[in-house]
């Protein structure tokens, strides 16, 4: 299949994504009015499967991928590989799906077909629908995919390389197993964002994407920010009290009184107000309901440690550049670009 046929494939995907923010179908692609009503339905539906899946995080997702997915986009992306990709001997790459957020693994599936590669998918029972749904729909776009999907329900098997998502502790199983292919092991990794003084109610309130998107299961979730000494958190907690119907979620509710419980059990010290809790801790990563804070003195200084700590971070969050580090602006963490890579490891460079 050429290189063009695959692109022309997903541009058309992201063309049906856009129609979704319509309550009906009003183009005339047969193809996706076919599709149109089945997947509003998944859309409304999911939660049932996985009670984290709301419409609106489903929503919010396919249209971020919709915003990157655009001709002049892709053409960015893979302007240094589109040689290589056309005259690309197809393999069989083994991917193992995370499930913590909808459609978490979009872009290692589009990554493989892109290349010219073949998917031979293993996806989390977390989510499993949503991805099924698109590899239905892009079947019926482009039928030459047909050869270039697989998806298996049990062992991972008849594969040359492999692409593996899990947590810290499933990593080292994968290592034992994949060791001997070549691979892109993914563990645990958390995203963390920076206040300085010069911040605005306004801007600090751009933050709660970054943090409250997917109740943050993500790892591009802020789970902790780093303030200057003296700095009020009392800002930071009115800036983000517009989240606060995240605690009508049960399987939120649930995180945030046990989170709740055990601090106080343990006489910690931390600050609530009613859907989460701010505790000063030096740990990266906090649990659901929870962002961790720390004081700092010099902004040089938390660059050089934000820089010696970037294997275990996805994303720096800033409206102020800092040196030596790649950061993005508040509100754009969960909006990742097609060459913003899990782990800042190229996929296409991997698969070329």
């Amino acid at each position: 299949m050429k290189l063009q046929t695959r692109i022309n494939a997903f541009l058309e995907l992201s063309d049906f994504f856009k129609s979704l923010e319509n309550e009906k179908y009003e183009g005339n692609n047969p193809k996706f009015e076919k599709h149109f009503a089945k997947f509003k339905a998944l859309i409304e539906s999911e939660h049932f499967n996985n009670s984290w899946f709301t419409a609106e995080k489903i929503k919010y997702v396919i249209s971020s991928i919709s915003e990157a997915i655009t001709e002049d986009k892709i053409d960015f992306w893979l302007k240094d590989y589109k040689v290589k990709l056309e005259n690309i001997k197809p393999r069989k790459i083994g991917v193992i799906l995370a499930g913590n957020i909808p459609l978490v693994g979009f872009h290692d599936f589009m990554c493989v077909l892109i290349s010219g590669n073949i998917f031979v998918g293993k996806m989390s029972s977390k989510d499993n629908n949503l991805l099924k749904a698109v590899i239905n729909l892009l079947l019926e776009i482009e039928p030459q995919f047909e050869k270039f999907i697989k998806i298996t329900e049990g062992r991972l098997e008849n594969f040359e390389a492999v692409i593996a998502t899990g947590s810290n502790n499933t990593a080292r199983y994968f290592n034992y197993y994949f060791g001997k292919y070549p691979n892109i092991i993914r563990k645990n990794r958390s995203s963390v964002a920076i206040i300085t003084e010069k911040e605005t109610k306004a801007d600090i309130e751009l933050l709660s994407d970054d943090i409250f998107m997917y109740f943050g299961l993500g790892c591009r979730n802020v789970s902790k920010i780093f303030v200057p000494e003296g700095f009020k958190l009392d800002l930071f907690f009115e800036a983000l009290y517009k989240n606060n119907e995240l605690i009508n979620h049960h399987s939120y509710a649930n995180n945030y009184d046990y989170n709740r419980a055990i601090y106080l059990m343990n006489i910690d010290k931390f600050l609530d107000n009613g859907f989460f809790m701010i505790k000063e801790n030096t740990a990266l990563s906090s649990p659901i309901s929870v962002i961790y804070y720390e004081y700092y003195k010099d902004i040089n200084q938390l660059s050089k440690y934000l820089k010696a700590q970037e294997d275990n971070l996805q994303c720096i969050v800033s409206q102020t550049e800092l040196p030596n580090l790649e950061t993005v602006k508040y509100s754009q963490a969960q909006k990742p670009e097609l060459w913003d890579y899990a782990d800042n490891i190229n996929i296409i460079e991997f698969l070329s």
